[in-house]
């Protein structure tokens, strides 16, 4: 067989970080040549070289740097940019993951070349149009040639909008999460300050409740009196800190950290006792490190996670969220079933499928 060439187009840390656990696969395989593109949608300055030689990720070979823009305006760039990559690249295969506009312009560029896409995460659905990833996401598997679900219901999802008669091939893989978990699981790192022996762990920072003051009051409130019970403790994203200083909400009793690497926060995963957190990832990195999550949203794409009660949706009303901390943290006894999301070698049926399509 002669190379295959794929060009993998990435936005953000996390795409990243999932990409990681494909790349590793790659290497394994003199057939496959792997080219990455960071479109720079979200500036982070913890992608140093620190990170990369940290994480065992392969840096970019091309750098877009086109954050900062309304999304249209971003998309737009991102696609006039990536097709001169494509163009110049000539790959046989572009690779996305997830649910970004770097995912969609990704995909918008090589359908108009020509060039078959491989969607990694496909299938999800909040069923919430309002929400930016949802677009990108239904958008991307329509024009993706091999779609790779994470889950059942995930492959369900795209069954029901008619997908199985169209030209494209759908692939159960389970989840390339799990495969980055149980790789870094291994090499977790303890962050340089003083840990309890028992804590809750919460994220906050997407734009539904940072942008929310009342919705952003109702989730501080309710972190101050978790944290009369147990110590929170909370990575917090500069925006979201930003917005708490700017309208002057309080965060007395609650341990706010600056935001942590990924073997810190692998560490912090395994060690806390409950995790609350509106981030789409950490509510199955809570569950592949089998700990119980309440999701400060009003929807998740994880609905299995609900149906199996180790992930419960709270929302942002204080009096909710509080009271199912309360039932979770006095509940020691749930049984993590290790099957939801296949069994950690997601990346291998990936490489194996894309090798048997040619």
């Amino acid at each position: 067989m002669n190379s295959i060439k794929i060009v993998t187009i990435l936005g953000a840390r996390p795409q990243f970080i999932k990409a990681g656990a494909l790349s590793r696969e790659f290497k394994k395989d003199k057939e496959i040549e792997e080219v990455l593109v960071h479109t720079g949608q979200h500036y982070d300055s913890k992608m140093s070289e620190v990170f990369f030689e940290e994480l065992q990720i392969p840096k970019p070979q091309y750098h877009l740097a086109l954050g900062g823009l309304s999304h249209g305006a971003m998309t737009g760039r991102m696609i006039e940019k990536i097709e001169e990559i494509l163009n110049q690249e000539k790959p046989h295969f572009s690779l996305v993951y997830g649910d970004t506009d770097s995912t969609l312009a990704g995909a918008l560029a090589s359908v108009k070349l020509q060039i078959p896409i491989i969607h990694v995460e496909a299938g999800l659905r909040s069923f919430n149009l309002a929400m930016p990833e949802e677009i990108n996401r239904i958008l991307t598997d329509r024009i993706s040639h091999l779609l790779f679900t994470p889950s059942l219901t995930a492959t369900q999802n795209l069954k029901n909008e008619g997908f199985l008669h169209f030209p494209c091939k759908i692939v159960q893989s389970g989840d390339i999460m799990q495969d980055v978990v149980l790789h870094y699981a291994k090499i977790a790192k303890k962050p340089a300050f003083e840990v309890p022996h028992t804590f809750a762990l919460c994220t906050i920072h997407r734009a539904e409740n940072t942008d929310c003051l009342h919705r952003l009051q109702e989730i501080f409130s309710a972190l101050r009196g978790i944290a009369k019970q147990m110590q929170v403790i909370l990575p917090l994203h500069p925006r979201t800190q930003k917005i708490l200083t700017q309208k002057n909400i309080s965060i007395q009793g609650i341990t706010i950290l600056e935001p942590v690497s990924y073997l810190e926060m692998i560490w912090l995963l395994r060690s806390c006792k409950v995790v609350l957190t509106d981030s789409g990832g950490l509510q199955k990195e809570a569950y592949f490190c089998k700990k119980p999550c309440l999701t400060l949203r009003d929807e998740t794409e994880w609905v299995e996670l609900v149906e199996k009660r180790y992930n419960t949706i709270v929302g942002a009303n204080q009096e909710k969220i509080i009271q199912h901390f309360s039932k979770i943290a006095d509940n020691s006894s749930i049984e993590f079933c290790k099957t939801l999301y296949g069994n950690g070698r997601a990346a291998e049926i990936i490489m194996q499928t894309i090798k048997e399509s040619l």
